[in-house]
């Protein structure tokens, strides 16, 4: 990690888009500006754990219903096959008895 100390409306660059400036300091706080392209995303750290928490959430519990959807497809699909069948069978003795 590289460790740079900067003062009130001191800046420091990233590559050549990126620039983040000391805007106010109060005790322990520091307030940053960053100015960078808009194709490229800023989150404070928290926020964007927070962010892949519910999104890893939400695949999980997509998952899940996706699993549960196939196998109550199977089971519908199951209990047709099985109804045509029956049909079928009743067709073929109908047929049978003429």
């Amino acid at each position: 990690m590289l460790i740079l100390t900067r003062k009130l409306g001191e800046s420091l660059l990233i590559g050549n888009d990126i620039r983040i400036t000391v805007t106010e300091i109060k005790g322990k706080n520091v307030r940053i500006g960053i100015k960078a392209p808009v194709s490229i995303p800023v989150y404070r750290e928290e926020i964007y754990h927070a962010v892949l928490e519910e999104n890893r959430l939400a695949t999980t519990l997509t998952e899940i219903g996706d699993k549960q959807t196939t196998t109550m497809l199977g089971k519908l699909l199951n209990r047709y096959e099985m109804k045509e069948k029956r049909l079928s069978e009743g067709r073929e003795e109908g047929s049978r008895d003429k």
